[in-house]
Protein backbone atom coordinates (compact mmCIF):
# COMPACT_ATOMS: atom_id res chain seq x y z
CA UNK A 1 0.00 0.00 0.00
CA UNK A 2 2.91 2.07 0.79
CA UNK A 3 4.03 2.15 -2.85
CA UNK A 4 0.68 2.73 -4.34
CA UNK A 5 0.27 5.61 -2.16
CA UNK A 6 3.52 7.24 -2.88
CA UNK A 7 3.59 6.15 -6.93
CA UNK A 8 -0.10 8.22 -6.91
CA UNK A 9 0.97 11.22 -4.81
CA UNK A 10 4.01 11.19 -6.98
CA UNK A 11 2.11 11.57 -10.10
CA UNK A 12 -0.51 14.02 -9.20
CA UNK A 13 2.31 16.28 -7.98
CA UNK A 14 4.01 15.64 -12.02
CA UNK A 15 0.66 15.71 -13.73
CA UNK A 16 -2.08 17.96 -12.28
CA UNK A 17 -1.95 20.27 -15.06
CA UNK A 18 -3.90 17.65 -16.66
CA UNK A 19 -6.83 17.98 -14.23
CA UNK A 20 -7.61 21.14 -13.77
CA UNK A 21 -9.89 23.44 -15.70
CA UNK A 22 -9.09 27.01 -17.53
CA UNK A 23 -5.63 27.34 -19.38
CA UNK A 24 -4.90 23.85 -20.32
CA UNK A 25 -1.16 22.92 -21.92
CA UNK A 26 -1.03 20.49 -24.46
CA UNK A 27 2.15 18.91 -22.30
CA UNK A 28 3.29 17.89 -19.30
CA UNK A 29 6.46 19.91 -19.59
CA UNK A 30 7.95 21.84 -22.35
CA UNK A 31 11.17 20.59 -23.96
CA UNK A 32 12.94 23.49 -25.91
CA UNK A 33 16.36 22.06 -28.46
CA UNK A 34 18.58 24.27 -28.83
CA UNK A 35 19.20 22.74 -32.36
CA UNK A 36 15.87 24.19 -33.41
CA UNK A 37 15.69 27.43 -31.16
CA UNK A 38 12.64 27.15 -30.05
CA UNK A 39 9.42 25.52 -28.72
CA UNK A 40 5.63 25.78 -28.98
CA UNK A 41 2.99 24.61 -27.17
CA UNK A 42 -0.76 25.04 -27.53
CA UNK A 43 -2.74 25.83 -24.46
CA UNK A 44 -6.53 25.54 -24.33
CA UNK A 45 -9.73 27.52 -22.68
CA UNK A 46 -11.29 24.96 -21.49
CA UNK A 47 -13.96 27.42 -19.59
CA UNK A 48 -16.93 28.86 -20.84
CA UNK A 49 -16.32 32.30 -20.97
CA UNK A 50 -13.29 34.12 -22.29
CA UNK A 51 -10.12 34.43 -20.80
CA UNK A 52 -7.02 36.12 -20.77
CA UNK A 53 -3.83 33.77 -20.90
CA UNK A 54 -0.81 35.09 -19.07
CA UNK A 55 2.35 33.05 -19.54
CA UNK A 56 5.58 33.89 -17.08
CA UNK A 57 9.04 32.11 -16.79
CA UNK A 58 10.64 31.63 -13.25
CA UNK A 59 14.13 30.22 -12.91
CA UNK A 60 14.76 27.70 -10.38
CA UNK A 61 16.54 29.13 -7.53
CA UNK A 62 20.26 26.99 -8.90
CA UNK A 63 19.82 28.47 -12.04
CA UNK A 64 19.14 32.05 -12.46
CA UNK A 65 20.53 32.92 -15.63
CA UNK A 66 17.27 34.20 -18.41
CA UNK A 67 17.87 31.96 -21.18
CA UNK A 68 14.20 32.26 -22.65
CA UNK A 69 11.50 34.86 -23.66
CA UNK A 70 7.78 33.79 -24.56
CA UNK A 71 5.37 34.93 -26.75
CA UNK A 72 3.04 36.36 -27.04
CA UNK A 73 3.22 36.82 -22.79
CA UNK A 74 -0.25 38.07 -22.83
CA UNK A 75 -3.67 37.05 -25.26
CA UNK A 76 -7.30 36.41 -25.30
CA UNK A 77 -8.37 33.10 -25.99
CA UNK A 78 -12.44 32.45 -26.33
CA UNK A 79 -13.91 29.22 -24.69
CA UNK A 80 -13.06 26.18 -26.00
CA UNK A 81 -10.51 28.04 -28.27
CA UNK A 82 -6.44 27.57 -28.38
CA UNK A 83 -3.49 29.80 -28.25
CA UNK A 84 -0.14 28.75 -29.72
CA UNK A 85 2.61 30.17 -27.25
CA UNK A 86 6.42 30.50 -28.53
CA UNK A 87 9.30 29.38 -26.01
CA UNK A 88 12.76 30.63 -28.10
CA UNK A 89 15.66 30.45 -26.69
CA UNK A 90 18.47 33.47 -26.76
CA UNK A 91 21.05 31.91 -25.22
CA UNK A 92 24.83 33.84 -25.99
CA UNK A 93 26.99 30.32 -25.47
CA UNK A 94 26.29 26.72 -26.86
CA UNK A 95 24.99 24.76 -24.18
CA UNK A 96 26.42 22.03 -22.67
CA UNK A 97 24.10 20.57 -20.43
CA UNK A 98 20.36 20.49 -19.96
CA UNK A 99 18.99 23.37 -18.11
CA UNK A 100 15.56 23.49 -15.82
CA UNK A 101 13.34 26.75 -15.68
CA UNK A 102 9.59 26.64 -15.01
CA UNK A 103 6.91 28.45 -17.04
CA UNK A 104 3.56 29.34 -15.93
CA UNK A 105 0.50 29.70 -17.83
CA UNK A 106 -2.51 31.34 -15.83
CA UNK A 107 -6.17 31.91 -17.02
CA UNK A 108 -8.14 35.23 -15.92
CA UNK A 109 -11.69 35.23 -16.88
CA UNK A 110 -12.89 37.85 -18.53
CA UNK A 111 -16.16 38.63 -17.50
CA UNK A 112 -18.37 40.88 -19.52
CA UNK A 113 -21.01 41.55 -16.71
CA UNK A 114 -21.08 44.33 -15.09
CA UNK A 115 -20.99 44.07 -11.02
CA UNK A 116 -23.73 44.81 -9.08
CA UNK A 117 -24.20 48.53 -7.19
CA UNK A 118 -22.84 47.67 -4.10
CA UNK A 119 -21.21 44.45 -4.86
CA UNK A 120 -17.41 43.67 -5.67
CA UNK A 121 -16.82 41.00 -7.93
CA UNK A 122 -13.66 38.41 -7.61
CA UNK A 123 -12.42 37.04 -10.43
CA UNK A 124 -10.38 33.42 -9.91
CA UNK A 125 -7.45 32.56 -11.91
CA UNK A 126 -6.11 29.20 -12.19
CA UNK A 127 -2.13 28.75 -12.92
CA UNK A 128 -0.78 25.61 -14.52
CA UNK A 129 3.21 25.46 -13.49
CA UNK A 130 5.22 23.97 -15.50
CA UNK A 131 9.00 22.54 -15.80
CA UNK A 132 10.89 23.78 -19.07
CA UNK A 133 13.78 21.63 -19.92
CA UNK A 134 16.24 23.11 -22.49
CA UNK A 135 18.12 20.11 -24.16
CA UNK A 136 21.72 21.42 -26.01
CA UNK A 137 22.57 20.82 -29.47
CA UNK A 138 24.09 17.30 -29.55
CA UNK A 139 23.69 15.85 -26.57
CA UNK A 140 22.25 12.30 -27.08
CA UNK A 141 18.68 11.42 -25.66
CA UNK A 142 18.91 9.61 -22.48
CA UNK A 143 15.65 7.85 -21.67
CA UNK A 144 16.99 7.10 -17.86
CA UNK A 145 19.71 9.82 -16.70
CA UNK A 146 19.32 8.60 -13.37
CA UNK A 147 21.73 5.29 -13.66
CA UNK A 148 24.50 7.97 -14.26
CA UNK A 149 23.81 9.32 -10.76
CA UNK A 150 26.63 8.62 -8.07
CA UNK A 151 25.80 7.65 -4.29
CA UNK A 152 27.77 7.39 -1.29
CA UNK A 153 27.32 7.18 2.50
CA UNK A 154 29.29 8.19 5.04
CA UNK A 155 29.20 9.39 8.54
CA UNK A 156 25.41 8.75 8.79
CA UNK A 157 25.52 11.16 5.85
CA UNK A 158 23.68 10.13 2.01
CA UNK A 159 25.06 12.02 -1.15
CA UNK A 160 24.00 11.84 -4.41
CA UNK A 161 26.50 13.45 -7.53
CA UNK A 162 25.52 14.11 -10.81
CA UNK A 163 28.17 14.04 -12.78
CA UNK A 164 25.88 14.25 -16.45
CA UNK A 165 24.39 16.63 -18.49
CA UNK A 166 20.93 15.94 -17.78
CA UNK A 167 18.36 17.25 -15.58
CA UNK A 168 17.40 14.11 -13.40
CA UNK A 169 13.69 14.00 -12.17
CA UNK A 170 12.59 11.51 -8.84
CA UNK A 171 10.79 11.43 -6.17
CA UNK A 172 12.43 12.51 -2.81
CA UNK A 173 11.31 9.78 -0.56
CA UNK A 174 14.50 7.30 -0.60
CA UNK A 175 14.75 4.23 0.93
CA UNK A 176 18.08 2.64 1.76
CA UNK A 177 19.21 -1.60 1.00
CA UNK A 178 19.16 -3.52 3.00
CA UNK A 179 16.37 -2.49 5.75
CA UNK A 180 13.49 0.34 5.85
CA UNK A 181 15.65 3.48 6.21
CA UNK A 182 13.94 6.26 4.59
CA UNK A 183 16.07 9.40 3.52
CA UNK A 184 14.35 12.81 2.22
CA UNK A 185 15.91 14.47 -1.21
CA UNK A 186 15.45 18.50 -0.29
CA UNK A 187 13.58 18.67 -3.78
CA UNK A 188 12.27 16.56 -7.18
CA UNK A 189 15.05 17.26 -9.26
CA UNK A 190 19.29 17.23 -9.48
CA UNK A 191 20.75 19.52 -11.79
CA UNK A 192 23.85 18.82 -13.84
CA UNK A 193 26.70 18.72 -11.59
CA UNK A 194 25.32 19.23 -8.63
CA UNK A 195 26.21 17.52 -5.62
CA UNK A 196 23.48 17.06 -2.44
CA UNK A 197 24.17 15.72 0.92
CA UNK A 198 21.42 14.57 3.59
CA UNK A 199 21.16 13.02 7.05
CA UNK A 200 20.23 9.45 7.48
CA UNK A 201 20.16 7.50 11.00
CA UNK A 202 21.63 4.05 8.76
CA UNK A 203 25.29 3.23 9.13
CA UNK A 204 25.62 1.35 6.40
CA UNK A 205 23.94 0.35 3.00
CA UNK A 206 24.59 -1.37 -0.23
CA UNK A 207 22.24 0.47 -2.13
CA UNK A 208 19.20 3.35 -2.31
CA UNK A 209 15.95 2.78 -3.84
CA UNK A 210 14.95 5.83 -6.10
CA UNK A 211 11.52 6.45 -7.50
CA UNK A 212 12.28 8.18 -10.74
CA UNK A 213 10.48 10.16 -13.76
CA UNK A 214 10.72 10.28 -16.92
CA UNK A 215 11.23 13.85 -18.79
CA UNK A 216 7.36 14.06 -19.24
CA UNK A 217 7.69 13.75 -15.26
CA UNK A 218 5.27 10.39 -15.79
CA UNK A 219 7.02 7.84 -12.58
CA UNK A 220 8.59 4.50 -13.43
CA UNK A 221 9.44 1.43 -12.07
CA UNK A 222 11.58 1.60 -8.80
CA UNK A 223 15.25 1.90 -9.27
CA UNK A 224 18.25 0.42 -7.09
CA UNK A 225 21.41 2.18 -7.40
CA UNK A 226 24.90 0.88 -5.71
CA UNK A 227 26.00 2.78 -2.81
CA UNK A 228 30.09 3.56 -2.88
CA UNK A 229 31.71 1.94 -0.26
CA UNK A 230 32.89 4.66 2.28
CA UNK A 231 36.54 6.16 1.43
CA UNK A 232 39.17 5.19 4.18
CA UNK A 233 41.45 7.31 5.43
CA UNK A 234 45.46 6.76 5.31
CA UNK A 235 46.88 5.78 7.99
CA UNK A 236 50.00 7.41 6.56
CA UNK A 237 50.81 10.65 8.79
Amino acid sequence: MRHVLSLGLFSLLWSCAALADGMVPETSVVIVHEAEGEASVSVTNTDSQVALLHVTLENVPEDTESLLVVTPPLARVNPSASQLVRFILQNRQPLTTQRLKRAIFEGMPQDRAPAEAGHARVGVTVRQNLPVIIHPKGLAQNRTPWTGLSWSLNNNELSVLNDTPYVVRLAQELQLLPGKQRAMLPRTYILPGEHLTMGVAAQAASSVRLQPATVYGFAVAAYDAPIAPPLKRSDAP
